[in-house]
C-alpha cells in the first residue's frame, strides 16, 4: 500500500465515529474515559463485548457483529491503515455494533477494566516462530495475563491460526499452566464438530489458505482463575 493511500485512510479514520485512537500517554495515565465504560458511553447497552485482536482489515469483527447484533465487537490493531477497511463496512452498512480501537495488543489492559469483556478471538496471527521474537507471540503467558485481567471469570478466547506451530505451543503452554480446554481441532474445515462461526465466518487470506488446503486450526479456552 502506497503511503498516499495510507495517509488518505488515516485521514477518512478521523472520521468514523466507529474508530477509537487514544494515545499511549491518555492510556498509561488512565485518562482513557472509556475504560470500563464501553457499554454504557460507546455502545450504550450492556449486551457482552467482544474483542478480535489484531484484527487485520476488520473481516471477522464485522462478520461477528452481523451474526451476533446482541453482542458489542470492538476489533484491535495498531495498523489503522488496515482496519480501515472493517470501519468504512461498518460505517457504510450501519453495523453499529462495531467498533474499532487503535492500540498495540500489550497495553490491552489500560484499555478496557477488569471483567469488562466477555470473549476474545485471535485471528491468524503472526506465529512469531524465531526464539527472539517469543515476547510477541500472542498466547504466550504474559498476554495470557493480560488477557486474564479484563475477561470476565468465565470469559473464553478463540484461537484460529493457519500455523500448526501457533496450535502446539499454545495447546502446550494452556495444558501447562492448568488452563482450560473447552474445544481443539487442528483441521476445522476436515473434522466434523467445529462450531459453525468458525467454519462460516473466513478472512480473506483464510480463503487462500484454504485454496492452497492449508489446514486451519482452533481452540476455545478459559483461562483459569488465579
Amino acid at each position: 500500500m502506497g503511503s498516499k493511500n495510507k495517509l488518505k485512510r488515516f485521514k477518512e479514520n478521523l472520521t468514523f465515529g466507529n474508530v477509537i485512537q487514544p494515545t499511549r500517554d491518555e492510556l498509561i495515565s488512565a485518562q482513557f474515559n472509556l475504560k470500563g465504560n464501553w457499554g454504557k458511553n460507546y455502545f450504550k447497552n450492556q449486551n457482552p463485548i467482544v474483542l478480535e485482536l489484531g484484527c487485520g482489515k476488520g473481516e471477522y469483527t464485522i462478520a461477528l457483529a452481523k451474526r451476533y447484533p446482541d453482542k458489542n465487537f470492538i476489533g484491535v490493531d495498531i495498523k489503522g491503515a488496515r482496519f480501515w477497511r472493517g470501519a468504512k463496512t461498518a460505517v457504510e452498512e450501519q453495523i453499529n455494533n462495531a467498533a474499532f480501537l487503535r492500540v498495540q495488543i500489550e497495553l490491552i489492559e489500560y484499555a478496557f477494566a477488569q471483567n469488562e469483556v466477555d470473549e476474545i478471538w485471535i485471528t491468524f496471527p503472526d506465529p512469531q516462530i524465531k526464539y527472539k521474537r517469543t515476547k510477541h507471540r500472542m498466547t504466550n503467558a504474559a498476554f495470557l495475563d493480560r488477557y486474564q485481567k479484563i475477561l470476565k471469570p468465565n470469559g473464553v478466547i478463540n484461537l484460529k491460526t493457519d500455523s500448526e506451530f501457533m496450535h502446539g505451543y499454545t495447546l502446550g503452554l494452556l495444558h501447562g499452566l492448568g488452563h482450560e480446554v473447552l474445544y481443539a481441532n487442528h483441521d476445522v474445515y476436515n473434522n466434523s464438530g467445529s462450531p459453525d462461526v468458525v467454519t462460516q465466518v473466513q478472512t480473506f487470506y483464510e480463503s487462500q489458505y484454504l485454496e492452497k488446503n492449508k489446514a486451519i486450526t482452533y481452540i476455545k479456552f478459559k483461562l483459569r482463575n488465579n
